[in-house]
């Protein structure tokens, strides 16, 4: 029988169970995965907690993960049985070792990804494919700060923005996250718990700011992201890891320079079938250019609850996944 990691009440890590489930054959539309890696994300918490609506109850939970398909829908001609394939998308499920999923959220990977690798960058990649190409196109040349710079997203756009020609400012938490950054491409390194960000980054800008701002932490770092921002810059809010922005008053972007401010999510930029392709296809590019995905954790399926205890204490660097 198939093992998934569902929630049958939202809570703390201690509410992930680990269980059997029935999986049964794929619908007209649907494909049958057999799942070897699953890849583990902040949003993975969100829905675990309640902070985002969940499916009836109990569900499984998570959105990335990559296998070998293993039963097809009777109208699915564009996958067959033993195709490699990776999805960062819902219905929410992720945490299985076999499940059904609607073939136009899943993609076939080519032969140089692995599964591996898929499981660790699909969600992350894409994440920071939208950010940096569609939410706002850096141009060769343009100066950008990203929060938490040595995060899985941060570590693959520190490369993917030098690919591009900018110049990257990053904040870590600590000197070793600092040097994971700049391995990874972090043209300046701020250490937020020692340095006041956005003073550094007008010292390092000749006082202009930046035109853009990426910001996955939340409350922790609001303040200092908006005085980073050069007026009319923009303001871009993509995760909430220190908990949601809250009581925002919007006449704050007036006064720091009549900013812009987006809260933009994955599922919005790939919810048709185009633009997953393309986004996905645009990272499969980006990692043959030579970005690398570095899989740095690794837990047992049935070790959901301490990986995510660890995400949330900002234990893990890099891509972190589930070896199913």
């Amino acid at each position: 029988m198939a093992k998934a990691v569902r929630i049958h009440e939202p809570g703390g890590p201690e509410k992930l169970v680990y269980e059997d489930v029935d999986v049964g054959d794929p619908g007209p539309e649907e494909i049958r995965i057999k799942q070897e890696f699953c890849g583990l994300n902040y949003i993975d918490v969100y829905h675990r907690t309640g902070l985002y609506p969940l499916p009836p109850l109990p569900t499984a939970i998570g959105l990335e993960a990559a296998g070998i398909v293993s039963a097809v829908g009777s109208d699915v001609s564009e996958f067959k049985v033993g195709d490699r394939v990776a999805y960062a998308a819902p219905p929410l499920g992720a945490y299985a070792s076999e499940r059904l999923i609607p073939r136009h959220r899943v993609v076939k990977l080519p032969d140089s990804i692995s599964l591996e690798q898929a499981a660790g960058m699909m969600l992350q990649g894409m994440t920071v494919e939208y950010l940096i190409r569609r939410t706002y196109e850096v141009q060769p040349g343009d100066t950008v700060l990203f929060q938490a710079a040595a995060g899985g997203v941060g570590l693959i756009a520190c490369q993917w923005l030098k690919q591009i020609g900018a110049t990257v400012i990053g904040t870590a938490g600590s000197p070793e996250k600092a040097e994971l950054a700049k391995a990874h491409g972090c043209d300046h390194v701020i250490l937020y718990r020692e340095e006041d960000v956005a003073a550094r980054v007008r010292e390092i800008t000749d006082g202009a700011g930046v035109p853009v701002v990426y910001d996955g932490v939340g409350a922790a770092t609001v303040e200092g992201s908006l005085d980073s921002l050069k007026p009319r810059g923009l303001f871009v809010t993509f995760g909430n890891a220190s908990g949601p922005i809250e009581n925002f008053n919007l006449v704050t972007l007036s006064a720091k320079g009549s900013l812009f401010l987006t809260r933009p999510t994955l599922m919005t930029y790939t919810a048709s079938r185009e633009d997953m392709v393309s986004s996905s296809t645009a990272l499969f590019d980006a990692v043959a250019k030579g970005l690398k995905i570095e899989v740095n954790q690794r837990y047992a399926l049935a070790d959901a609850a301490q990986a995510h205890r660890d995400l949330e204490a900002r234990k893990t660097t890099g891509s972190t996944i589930f070896v199913v």
